[in-house]
């Protein structure tokens, strides 16, 4: 049996007023998604557990099947693990975005999406410079790693730049402010301004019209996770397609193989025909692929909504329409489409609210709801017998699910 679980990060959203009260999915043409639900399977999911913080590392931990408020420390020390940071028991892993400061005001929380070229030489320095309270490790575009040898630093209150864009940045520094490690590490960013601002990568940026990476947002932080190995839990040997460091982290702390797709960015250019070619190859030995694509969550925080319609369709044309296509040459196979949490255009950042899901197996159960979007799904679930069910449960219902046939 072989298991696909496609992410679309941010995917779903609230109605708005330029779609004539549609959202985004609503809009989108996505015909592979509407057969998945027609013929498979649907309902609601609480990914993020009340009280926890609706972020990607909270939300897809639950949906590759671990319980967040069981195994979840803080975003950086899953990312720590994608790049090849190893943490001791007393090491904090923050995450570190490049941000554009203007005026006392954070501008953007990823600095005009800046190149790994170009981020790596910003890295070099910053480590150059600041090596006595920390060290840097290069990520991807804006996301970054810093690792601080302090384990009460895990304590300290951080605030998700993407959540305060255009506001001043003295209102959300780590927090207690008078808590003497956080004056420290507030105090290190601001010193990275200095140094950041004069930097000849900077300066190209510029005299090109481009948003400066002139600061670094610290946030996320934690201490090393202890997780068990997917493959104990579960049973059978999964792998992880995705741009982003924060997909491959979980992966490696769960002991899933993370395929490299070349041109798997995280970003609205990703090779979305790349990432579904290398999961039918990673099928050969592998029994399960989540798939994620950051892409309609990028747009969702941008507040771009040509650009989330895109990205769904482009999820439903090139990765579910070949994977719809190619899976039934492999055998017995089941099909998930879900995002983590919604990222809605209005809102430009993520919320709780419960997700939608459809998962497809050709000759199971099928409740034959009309379309995969929001109100179809909502819909149908509240019509059924069904609850809604926590995240982190998901993927054994799902695997369950795909048992009919031996029933």
């Amino acid at each position: 049996m072989k298991y696909v679980v496609v992410i679309g990060d941010g995917m779903v959203d609230l109605p708005l007023k330029e779609l004539d009260g549609k959202t985004p999915l609503q809009q989108a043409k996505t015909p592979n998604m509407d057969f998945i639900a027609k013929n498979g399977s649907c309902g609601m999911l609480q990914t993020v557990p009340p009280g926890m913080a609706p972020g990607s590392d909270v939300a897809n931990l639950s949906i590759m099947g671990y319980d967040p408020k069981k195994y979840y420390t803080g975003r950086g020390p899953l990312e720590a693990a994608s790049i090849g940071a190893e943490l001791s028991d007393d090491d904090v892993g923050f995450r570190c975005n490049f941000i554009t400061e203007d005026e006392g005001r954070l501008d953007d929380f990823n600095a005009g999406h800046i190149s790994t070229a170009e981020a790596s030489q910003l890295i070099e320095a910053l480590n150059q410079h600041f090596y006595r309270y920390g060290k840097f490790y290069l990520g991807t575009s804006y996301r970054h790693l810093f690792v601080y040898k302090k384990k009460d630093a895990a304590t300290l209150e951080s605030t998700p730049p993407h959540d305060v864009v255009g506001e001043p940045i003295t209102e959300h520094l780590l927090k207690p402010e008078n808590d003497p490690l956080a004056i420290k590490l507030n105090e290190l960013m601001y010193k990275t301004s200095k140094i950041l601002e004069k930097h000849p990568v900077n300066q190209k940026r510029l005299d090109k019209g481009k948003k400066l990476a002139n600061m670094i947002w610290l946030w996320g932080q934690g201490t090393k996770p202890q997780m068990p190995p997917f493959v104990d839990t579960y049973g059978i040997k999964g792998a992880t397609i995705t741009g982003v460091d924060l997909i491959k982290g979980i992966g490696t702390y769960l002991g899933l193989t993370n395929v490299h797709v070349p041109g798997a960015t995280g970003y609205y250019d990703t090779d979305y025909c790349g990432k579904v070619n290398f999961a039918l190859e990673a099928l050969q030995d592998h029994d399960l692929v989540f798939i994620h694509v950051e892409a309609p969550d990028e747009a969702g925080h941008a507040g771009d909504i040509q650009e989330k319609i895109l990205a769904i369709e482009r999820i439903d044309r090139r990765i579910l329409g070949k994977l719809l296509e190619e899976l039934p040459s492999l055998g017995d196979y089941a099909i998930a489409i879900l995002p983590d949490h919604p990222t809605p255009i209005d809102v430009r950042t993520h919320t709780s609210d419960p997700i939608p899901y459809a998962m497809y197996s050709p000759g199971c159960e099928s409740d034959k709801t009309e379309a995969y979007n929001e109100s179809s799904v909502e819909n149908s679930f509240k019509n059924s017998s069904k609850e809604l069910m926590e995240g982190y449960k998901f993927l054994k219902f799902f695997i369950d699910y795909s048992q009919c046939k031996k029933a």
